[in-house]
C-alpha cells in the first residue's frame, strides 16, 4: 500500500497570481527595476538593483541584506531569526540565521499541503518502463507523518543519526523528511556500496537505527540491499534495529532487530507533531571521498541548507510552478538531496525519483521517459552524456523532447563535444544548458551559466558566473589572490553563503585543515579554475589531477576535452605519471566509439596532433591506450586513482574495488598495460 503502485495524483490548478507572480524568468530581467522584483521579489527592497548584474553585486556586497530577505521570503518560519550570520572562515565558524526556529519537513511538506494538496510532489520512475508512480503533496505527508511516528515510538530522539541506505523511491524521500520531521539527523548512503563501506558509515555516524529495502531493482537486475546490510550490521554494533520496506514481493530473511516498515507505519496516525528545530541543528551529514581514503562525514544544518537548495533550483534552472523538474542523480549523492528532494519540494515542485539507467532497456531511456513524463528541466551527468552519445542521435530523435525548457550538466566539467551533442540534439538547440560546478561541500550550485541577463553568452564547457551571493577568488602557488582576468589557479571563495557545510562529523580540525586553513580567510575548494579574458570560470579539474610537465601545470580535463573532440573517441581519462625527464608525463586511457576500429599507433600519432594544435606540445600524451571502458563509481565518476595505480604498478594499492559501477573493468586495464609496456620495450 505504502509503495502506491498506481498513479493517482489529480493536478493542481496554480493561481493567477502564482503564474504572475514567478512569469517568464527571461522576461523578467533588464526591464528595470520593477521587472527585476517580478524576477525576485525581494530585490524590491534592495537599493539601486534595477537590473541582473546589480542584483549580483548587491548579493555579494551587502551579502546580509540579500540573504535575510530570501530567507525571510522564502522559508516559513516558527520563530524568526535575530542574527543573519555570525562567520569566521578562517577558524571554521559558519552560522546563519541564529535564533530562527522551523522544520525542514513543514517548508517542505506541509505549507504546500494548505494551498495545493492534490499537486504532484514526486513521480517515481521506476525501474520497469511506463510503470511510474505519483506521489502527491498530501500523500507524501501522511506517508511522512507516519514514518516519523513510528521512529519516535521506535525511540529515535532529536539529535540521532538513521543511516538510510534506499534506492530512489518515495518511501526513501519519506525517511529523509521523517527525521527532518522529528528532529534526528539522515546518513544516507549510496545504495551500491559495499557492506564495509555502509558499515563504515554508520559507525562513524553512530546510528542505532537503519532503514532499507528488501532488495533494489536497477537496469533489469535485482540487487540484494538487505543482505548488504545484515552483512554490514555485523561490524556495528550500534545498530539495535533495521527497517524494512518491500520494494519488490521477494521474502528476505528477517532477525529480532528488523521491522517490516510499511506494517509498521500503518499502525501509526496520519498526523505527527513537528520538532522545532534551530537554524544551526544538524539536518543531515553525507559522506564524500577524502584524499586520506577515509570518507568524510559532511555536515549540513537546517535553514541555511534548505535556502540554498531552495534558491538555486528555482533560478539555475528557472524552475516555474507547474514544471516537472527531472533530476536523475541518485539520492544517495549530493545532487538527489539538493535537487531531488529538498530544492522542489521546498518550492512546491513536481520532482522525478529515477531509479534505472540511461541505458535501460535502451538508450532512449531518459527521453522516452521526458516524453512520457512532459519533463521540463532535465539534470544529468556528463558521463552519462558521453555515453549516450556514442549511441548516436536517433535514440534521441526518437522521442518527443518539446516540453524541455533547460539542461543542466553536474558532477564534473563537460567536454566541449558532449555540450555541444546535448545543445544541439537533445536540446534542438533551443534550451539553454547550465554546466553547473558545486560539491557536496557548497551544499548547491556556487557557478553556472544562470540565471543571468536574457540574452547573456553560454560558453560551452564553461561553468561561467557565480550564482547570487558567491564570490570566487583564484590563488596562485604562493597563496596571493590572482585579480586578473585569462589566468589561472586555485579555486576559492572569498566569503561564507548558507548553503555550505559547516564541519565534518566529529573532526572540525580535519575541516579546517581541509578547507579553511589551505587559504586562511577563504573556503578552498581544491579544484582548479580558468577566469578568461571576459571574467568567465572554468573548471579544470581537481589540483590533485592537474599534470605538471616540465614545469608546466596542465589541468587533466582540459586535455581530455581535447581528446574527446576526435571523431572516433566515446571519452578519456587522463593522468600523471612519474616521468625520468619530464617530472611528469601524460598517460590517456581511450575509449572508441562503438564500430570504431582505430589502431593504437595510428590514433595515438592523431591524438597528439589535435592536443598540439589545442594546447601545446608538451601537453601532449605520452601513452594512449585504447580501454573498452573506464572504471567508474556507480555515480559515474571516473576513478582516476585506480588509473594511476594501474599506471605507477601498485596493484597492491588499488583499495577496495567494490564501489566500482564494474569492477572486472580494472583488470581488462591491468591487462592492456601490461601488454603496452612490453610492445614499448621491445627494440
Amino acid at each position: 500500500m505504502m509503495w502506491l503502485r498506481c498513479g493517482c495524483a489529480s493536478k493542481c490548478v496554480v493561481s493567477p497570481l502564482g503564474r504572475r507572480f514567478f512569469k517568464s524568468y527571461f522576461q523578467a530581467l533588464g526591464r528595470g527595476r520593477s521587472n527585476v522584483a517580478a524576477f525576485m521579489p525581494e530585490a524590491a527592497g534592495f537599493e539601486g538593483v534595477s537590473d541582473h548584474s546589480a542584483l549580483q553585486d548587491f548579493s555579494v556586497s551587502n551579502s546580509e541584506s540579500f540573504w535575510a530577505a530570501a530567507a525571510r521570503q522564502r522559508l516559513s518560519w516558527i520563530s524568526p531569526f535575530h542574527t543573519v550570520q555570525d562567520c569566521d572562515l578562517s577558524r571554521g565558524k559558519i552560522k546563519w540565521f541564529e535564533g530562527g526556529k522551523l522544520n525542514v519537513s513543514v517548508n517542505c511538506l506541509d505549507r504546500h499541503v494548505h494551498t495545493c494538496p492534490e499537486r504532484v510532489a514526486l513521480i517515481w520512475e521506476r525501474d520497469e518502463p511506463g510503470s511510474e508512480v505519483k506521489v502527491t503533496y498530501r500523500q507524501l505527508l501522511e506517508m511522512t507523518c507516519r514514518l516519523g511516528n513510528l521512529l519516535r515510538r521506535r525511540g529515535v530522539k532529536k539529535g540521532d543519526c538513521v543511516t538510510i541506505y534506499m534506492p530512489p523511491c518515495p518511501l526513501a524521500v519519506a525517511s529523509m523528511l521523517a527525521c527532518a520531521r522529528i528532529g534526528a539527523a539522515h546518513n544516507v548512503v549510496f545504495a551500491g556500496f559495499s557492506p564495509e563501506a555502509l558499515a563504515e558509515r554508520i559507525r562513524d555516524a553512530q546510528s542505532s537505527t537503519v532503514i532499507t529495502v528488501n532488495q533494489g531493482v536497477r537496469g533489469g537486475k535485482v540487487i540484494e540491499l538487505k543482505k548488504t546490510v545484515d552483512t554490514a550490521v555485523h561490524s556495528c554494533p550500534t545498530v539495535q534495529q533495521v527497517f524494512v520496506a518491500m520494494r519488490t514481493e521477494n521474502p528476505v530473511a528477517m532477525t529480532a532487530r528488523d521491522v517490516l516498515m510499511e506494517e509498521e507505519m500503518l499502525k501509526e496516525d496520519a498526523v505527527c507533531e513537528p520538532a522545532v528545530m534551530d537554524s544551526e541543528d544538524v539536518l543531515f551529514l553525507l559522506y564524500t571521498s577524502g584524499s586520506t581514503g577515509k570518507p568524510k562525514g559532511l555536515v549540513h544544518t537546517q535553514a541555511g541548507y534548505l535556502l540554498y537548495a531552495a534558491l538555486t533550483h528555482r533560478y539555475v534552472f528557472s524552475y516555474h510552478d507547474g514544471d516537472v523538474f527531472g533530476c536523475v542523480a541518485d539520492i544517495g549523492w549530493i545532487t538527489g538531496h539538493s535537487y531531488s528532494v529538498y530544492g522542489p519540494l521546498a518550492n512546491g515542485g513536481s520532482t522525478v525519483l529515477f531509479e534505472s539507467t540511461p541505458i535501460y532497456p535502451d538508450p532512449g531511456r531518459y527521453w522516452e521517459m521526458v516524453q512520457r513524463l512532459k519533463i521540463n528541466q532535465f539534470y544529468g551527468a556528463p558521463t552519462a552524456i558521453r555515453l549516450l552519445l556514442k549511441y548516436g542521435d536517433h535514440w534521441v530523435q526518437k522521442y518527443d523532447r518539446s516540453t524541455l525548457k533547460t539542461l543542466g550538466s553536474v558532477g564534473e566539467p563537460i567536454n566541449t563535444e558532449a555540450w555541444e551533442w546535448y545543445h544541439r540534439v537533445v536540446g534542438d538547440g533551443r534550451c539553454p544548458v547550465v554546466d553547473t560546478w558545486w560539491q557536496t561541500e557548497t551544499g548547491g550550485i556556487c557557478i553556472t551559466p544562470r540565471p543571468s541577463d536574457p540574452d547573456a553568452e553560454i560558453v560551452p564547457g564553461m561553468a561561467m558566473r557565480p550564482f547570487f551571493g558567491i564570490k570566487p577568488a583564484l590563488m596562485d602557488t604562493e597563496g596571493k589572490v590572482l585579480s586578473s582576468n585569462h589566468t589561472s589557479g586555485a579555486l576559492c571563495i572569498s566569503q561564507p553563503w548558507p548553503g555550505m557545510a559547516r564541519t565534518i562529523h566529529n573532526n572540525h580540525q580535519r575541516f579546517i585543515e581541509t578547507y579553511c586553513q589551505p587559504h586562511p580567510g577563504y573556503f578552498f575548494t581544491g579544484d582548479g579554475a580558468y577566469r578568461s579574458k571576459e571574467g568567465y570560470y572554468q573548471i579544470t579539474g581537481r589540483l590533485d589531477d592537474v599534470i605538471n610537465v616540465s614545469g608546466h601545470r596542465i589541468g587533466t580535463a582540459e586535455i581530455e576535452d581535447v581528446l574527446n573532440q576526435c571523431s572516433a573517441v566515446a571519452e578519456s581519462a587522463v593522468i600523471g605519471y612519474s616521468h625520468d625527464i619530464k617530472g611528469q608525463g601524460v598517460y590517456a586511457f581511450v575509449v572508441l566509439k562503438k564500430g570504431e576500429d582505430a589502431q593504437e599507433a595510428d590514433l595515438s600519432r592523431q591524438l597528439n596532433g589535435m592536443v598540439s594544435n589545442k594546447i601545446a606540445k608538451y601537453a601532449c600524451p605520452d601513452c594512449v591506450q585504447l580501454v573498452q571502458r573506464l572504471p567508474k563509481t556507480r555515480s559515474g565518476k571516473i576513478m582516476r586513482r585506480v588509473l594511476r595505480k594501474v599506471v605507477e604498478r601498485d596493484l597492491n594499492g588499488l583499495g577496495d574495488l567494490s564501489t566500482l559501477d564494474d569492477p572486472a573493468a580494472v583488470q581488462e586495464i591491468i591487462e592492456g598495460h601490461r601488454e603496452l609496456s612490453s610492445k614499448q620495450q621491445q627494440p
